[in-house]
């Protein structure tokens, strides 16, 4: 069973910083693509960010390019976003996606202006 536990949201001023993390149990990430999507209130889910395994070449969304950073650290099986010059349209859920399948629960973020 593949199950995706994000933590890192919160309550951040605009201009902070917030770090999510999503940790990935029963599939190893190594060779799977994996991502960041978020649903903004009274929206549809948008695409974050997204890392290849194969080139580990990262693509963004042009709304946070040069803001925001993913990683994964294939030993810890996880998936990272550092969120920096956070901006209150940044608020929204963030979901974390594994493999163009599994989907974590969410973490919450929001940034007041």
């Amino acid at each position: 069973q593949v199950q995706l536990v994000e933590s890192g949201g919160g309550l951040v001023q605009a201009g902070g910083s917030l770090q999510l993390s999503c940790v990935v149990s029963g599939r190893t990430i190594s060779t799977y693509d994996v991502g960041w999507y978020r649903r903004p209130p009274g929206k549809e889910r948008e695409f974050v960010a997204v890392t290849y395994w194969n080139t580990g070449s990262p693509l963004y969304a042009d709304s946070v390019k040069g803001r925001f950073t993913i990683s994964r650290d294939n030993a810890k099986n996880a998936v990272y976003l550092q969120m920096n010059s956070l901006k209150p349209e940044d608020t929204a859920i963030y979901d974390c996606l594994v493999d163009r399948y599994y989907w974590g629960q969410g973490t919450q973020v929001t940034v007041s202006s």
